[in-house]
């Protein structure tokens, strides 16, 4: 295999991004944590329809990044498929259920008082 270069966490935010869209991922938001954390520069949550759905786009998304950039992401969840989160290192991906997503609410716990994600 030739080596690849590792991405900048742009590039890699990108491609988390492009892979969630083809896959019809729903509610997708994006967090720039840089400053804020050291767990990495972006966080992005999106929600699935099922299950299933939120097992097979992380799958996907995992296979993906291991393509394109041969990261190995660390992966917690995957099993139920209620909530999957996957740390590729720079970018960390929150994949939910709709009632899980609305139970756990990461959004409000990282978005600035008064953003696009506040109730209203």
């Amino acid at each position: 295999m030739a080596s690849q270069s590792q991405p900048t966490s742009e590039q890699l935010l990108e491609r988390i991004l492009s892979s969630l869209s083809d896959d019809k991922a729903e509610d997708v938001v994006q967090i720039d944590l840089r400053g804020k954390t050291e767990i990495g520069d972006y966080m992005v949550i999106a929600s699935g329809r099922s299950t299933r759905q939120v097992a097979a786009m992380s799958e996907k998304l995992m296979d993906r990044l291991k393509q394109d950039y041969g990261i190995i992401c660390k992966t917690e969840g995957k099993g139920a498929g209620d909530w999957v989160l996957i740390d590729s290192g720079d970018v960390i991906v929150h994949l939910f259920r709709p009632e899980v997503r609305e139970f756990y609410q990461l959004e409000k716990m990282w978005m600035p008082a008064g953003s696009a994600a506040a109730e209203g």
